[in-house]
């Protein structure tokens, strides 16, 4: 991944670059630093979150108008009035993403959150689709939420004839188009708001947030209330708890696991907090906790006032309340959707521009994008691009031609938002993140990147400190072996070609038995490398043939033994075998560490690249569209601008003594 495996640490080595073909794949395995982008001189992101702002990102991120709908569209479909296990089993399977989350954002705590992990652990390629395809997710699904925010208005003035002009959406028969200016208006609102400091904009969407929290408390209290006067009657019915059994229930759970995407906002901002090794993991469990009792709140108490076979699929709440007698409660639980639907919108367009902007450091897009402000500390440029995306999609397309780019579904959109579909919508980006994410974690406990790219500047000074080891090496003990360093550069040629040199490995000459360990730390290494790799394609069959009906049940029963004997294998490999010493060091340490590792990451990235596979071949078709489109701009552009184009790549333990040497050559 940008290294050779077989460094032992001690010598300068790094991979050959290679014209055509060689350094293309070559550049797809590169990695960079932690800390890459602090060094980058200009203005800088403002650290002004603490856990309270990330909550609200979380929180207002997380739990869109669809929670609204949710409910009446789950239950009677699949679970009946066991909702509330499905929201709990979702729960905790988007927990397991978070877990990863928390410890990779205060490992790493750079914008670019799952782009950023990915670049350090994965490598460039993987990490440049990862990023291609985020900025995808975010912008159709700003623009899809900008669209459903007029058709609820419009409830709340009699009607969608009776809103204000200048809210009400325009048809044009030239274009055979229906334009919404209002959700354009409303994206550059918004934009506005990112554009003048994230303490100011996440402010806005904190007492946002809040008056969704409140509308939904109302809906657990007074709902409460309402259930202990009528008895509880959705749970008095013969079809019992489990009217659908436990398969219904677990499609239940596989629904609503796209409502609790959004969290993963929280990492995106990791350079704008005050202490991230502390908040960031705090904010990531604590919003995701938030979310996951209001919805099982919210479930228990709307189960319970009416059966699940009578509740209307579009207005679940209303309807509930309106039939114990509270019709006057739909206005309230409106007023709840908008809110819910703006603050969404401001988490939507939140990570767009620090993708871009991470993207742009590093080299793949242009530096354009890279600008901070000096005044309000935000990459304003970044902002405004997206921004006018968004407001152009808004006002042109409607919600169902937005959520057709990404998935085809028969869902109906007469209601105005639907928060299953904008959860598909996004779900492509986001578990493609999720699942990098995952794998990332295990590449960080096991096979952490053992060099350091350097920059081009210090080329003397690694030519001068492979010299001076190498005579001190050859006048202690007599060997005459070779040290290499060579540029990743595509065309370059070795700064230093079969020299007889050597370095020696002080830090590791103080254990016994140099070779040995060399070696087995060396096996080690390799084995871990390929049990993760076989260990994400056992997942990968399992979840596919899993999920293909159609194949023939010998292939598919076959596939689904491989798959399994592969999670399996490397399950017990990855338990038995030590984790890297290296990940102690790696990054921030200090911060939070998933627990149960490696069964943990392994279990993430199974249930994402099951949901992946289950989106349909009509939704990757679409998305494939966009990410070809990615390929040709990093193969035009970002591989050939990439900041580590130049780099040599060092051992890290060498990495600090090379730079303070160069400090002193230069003073």
């Amino acid at each position: 991944m940008g290294v050779s495996d077989d460094c032992d640490g001690g010598s300068l080595s790094s991979s050959r670059g290679s014209r055509g073909w060689g350094g293309g794949i070559k550049s797809l395995t590169r990695r960079k630093q932690v800390d890459s982008a602090n060094d980058k001189k200009g203005p800088q992101l403002a650290k002004e979150l603490s856990v309270p702002y990330l909550v609200a990102i979380g929180v207002g991120s997380t739990i869109g108008a669809g929670v609204y709908i949710l409910v009446g569209t789950v239950a009677r479909e699949h679970t009946g009035p066991a909702l509330t296990i499905s929201f709990l089993i979702a729960g905790i399977a988007a927990a397991l993403s978070a877990f990863c989350y928390a410890e990779l954002s205060s490992r790493c705590p750079s914008a670019g959150s799952a782009y950023h992990y990915s670049y350090i652990c994965a490598g460039e390629g993987l990490a440049w689709l990862v990023g291609w395809a985020l900025l995808l997710e975010y912008t159709l699904s700003g623009a899809a939420v900008a669209r459903g925010i007029s058709p609820n208005l419009g409830f709340l003035f009699g009607g969608q004839n009776n809103l204000p002009a200048f809210l009400s959406r325009q048809y044009i028969p030239g274009l055979d188009i229906t334009v919404d200016p209002f959700a354009a208006v409303l994206v550059f609102v918004v934009t506005g708001l990112l554009s003048v400091g994230i303490k100011e904009s996440t402010l806005a969407q904190a007492i946002v947030t809040t008056a969704n929290v409140c509308v939904l408390l109302f809906v657990i209290i007074a709902g409460t209330y309402l259930g202990f006067k009528s008895g509880w009657v959705g749970y008095e019915l013969p079809t019992g708890y489990f009217p659908f059994g436990v398969d219904g229930m677990l499609a239940g759970s596989a629904t609503v696991f796209f409502s609790y995407i959004g969290f993963d906002t929280v990492a995106s901002t990791a350079e704008e907090v005050k202490n991230p090794r502390r908040d960031l993991p705090l904010g990531i469990g604590a919003s995701l906790s938030i979310c996951c009792a209001l919805y099982m709140l919210v479930s228990v108490v709307i189960v319970g006032l009416v059966p699940y076979n009578a509740m209307d699929p579009d207005t679940p709440i209303s309807t509930a309340f309106a039939s114990h007698g509270m019709d006057w409660a739909s206005y309230v639980i409106t007023v709840g959707a908008v809110t819910a639907l703006c603050s969404t919108l401001m988490g939507s367009l939140l990570p767009q521009p620090r993708i871009l902007m991470a993207m742009a450091r590093d080299g793949l897009l242009p530096s354009f994008f890279s600008d901070v402000n000096e005044r309000t500390q935000v990459p304003i440029k970044s902002t405004l691009v997206t921004g006018i995306g968004a407001a152009i999609l808004a006002f042109f397309m409607d919600v169902s031609e937005l959520a057709g780019m990404v998935v085809s579904t028969n869902v109906n959109f007469e209601y105005s938002y639907n928060g299953y579909v904008l959860g598909i919508l996004v779900s492509v980006g986001t578990l493609v993140a999720f699942t990098m994410v995952a794998i990332s974690v295990l590449i960080l406990r096991y096979v952490p990147p053992d060099e350091v790219p350097l920059p081009p500047s210090l080329h003397e000074s690694i030519d001068s400190f492979a010299l001076q080891y190498g005579e001190s090496s050859k006048k202690s003990n007599g060997k005459d072996p070779k040290v290499i360093v060579i540029s990743s550069k595509d065309s370059a040629q070795p700064l230093l070609d079969e020299v007889d040199v050597s370095v020696e490995i002080p830090l590791i000459a103080k254990h016994l038995h140099i070779g040995n360990y060399v070696m087995n730390e060396s096996k080690r290494r390799k084995i871990a490398g390929w049990t993760i790799m076989l260990t994400c394609i056992g997942e990968f069959l399992l979840a596919y043939s899993a999920s293909s009906l159609g194949f023939p049940s010998f292939l598919r029963y076959s596939l689904c033994g491989v798959g399994g004997a592969l999670i399996l294998s490397g399950l017990v490999v990855l338990t038995c075998i030590d984790q890297d010493d290296a990940r102690h060091s790696f990054g921030h340490a200090g911060g939070f560490i998933c627990p149960f590792v490696p069964l943990l990451p392994i279990a993430c990235i199974l249930i994402n690249v099951y949901l992946l596979v289950n989106l349909g071949a009509a939704t990757w078709a679409r998305v494939s569209v966009w990410l070809v489109l990615g390929v040709v701009v990093y193969l035009f552009y970002g591989r050939t601008h990439s900041s580590l184009r130049d780099a040599v790549y060092v051992p890290t333990a060498h990495a600090d003594e090379i730079r303070h040497g160069s400090a002193n050559y230069v003073a």
